[in-house]
């Protein structure tokens, strides 16, 4: 199911932010900005975007910073709310207008989230997939089986990090596929994103974000860094938003998040994919995708 002959993705880099990032790129048309997580890349779009494409968007996926071979930026700052400065500036970059749509999964999700609260205006609809808005992050965490899930948030942050995962081809990453989306053959989507994280400053970009994260928002402080996009986090954005989640998502329990469209702009939906996992995207694709269509074409 990869992209036809035909209709090849381009790559380019373009500058936003005050960073050089790699995208990846197809079609003419509003703007369709398709953000990745962890651990992955641009290339998990693979089969979103000649769909966007076909239907008269300029689909794009960029490598999140710290990617390669997006830069790393010099701050070190991975706080989703430079993830939200990123997204609004990539908006401005490509020439978008308030057609411009955005679909997320994983820290992509959490960006795409900030994006819409931060710069309503730009995006028309929102789709995230398989992590909830920071809404849920009580219910999440106060869950004794998601907190057991919740080990790579811990143990990412910690010093031991880099050379756990670095380990035997990062064969951690593999693990944590194997867990997340049970019975999928994940070796495409792995070999993709080992190659973003091969050289140890983008591995340790990578960790960066879990490092970076908050658990406590209102504690950031007025003066850091993108304060105004972090803040943005615990808004919500009045886009209509899709939300879909695999049915048996290993890293974020299903039960959990039932309610989330209830957390989410009026008109939002929620869509659970039977028998996917974490990475729904590239499990079930032509699913996904018809979901996604039918939202952003309405």
């Amino acid at each position: 199911m990869s992209p036809g002959p035909g209709s090849p993705l381009s790559t380019r880099v373009v500058r936003a932010n005050g960073l050089n990032f790699a995208i990846l790129e197809m079609g003419s048309g509003p703007l369709a900005l398709c953000l990745h997580g962890f651990p992955d890349s641009a290339h998990t779009w693979r089969y979103l975007l000649p769909a966007l494409s076909d239907a008269g968007f300029h689909a794009v996926a960029p490598f999140m910073r710290g990617y390669a071979p997006t830069a790393i930026p010099a701050d070190a700052c991975y706080q989703v709310g430079a993830l939200v400065a990123d997204v609004v500036a990539l908006h401005e970059t490509l020439g978008a207008d308030h057609r411009a749509i955005l679909v997320g999964h994983d820290w992509g999700a959490e960006a795409a989230y900030g994006a819409a609260a931060f710069a309503p205006d730009r995006w028309r609809r929102v789709v995230t997939l398989a992590v909830p808005p920071y809404s849920l992050d009580a219910r999440l965490f106060a869950d004794y089986d998601q907190l057991k899930r919740f080990f790579y948030v811990f143990f990412l942050s910690s010093r031991l990090a880099e050379s756990v995962v670095a380990d035997n081809d990062m064969a951690f990453l593999d693990r944590l596929w194997r867990d997340w989306s049970p019975g999928y053959d994940a070796s495409e989507s792995l070999r993709h994103v080992k190659s973003c994280l091969r050289e140890r400053d983008n591995l340790s970009a990578a960790l960066g974000y879990y490092r970076s994260d908050e658990s406590e928002l209102s504690s950031v402080s007025a003066t850091a860094p993108y304060a105004a996009e972090q803040a943005a986090l615990t808004a919500v954005g009045p886009q209509p938003t899709l939300y879909l989640h695999g049915e048996v998502d290993g890293c974020i329990d299903l039960a959990l998040v039932s309610d989330v469209h209830h957390h989410l702009a009026p008109g939002s939906k929620m869509k659970v994919v039977k028998g996917a996992g974490h990475f729904l995207h590239v499990e079930n694709p032509i699913e996904v995708n018809r979901h996604i269509l039918s939202w952003v074409t309405g």
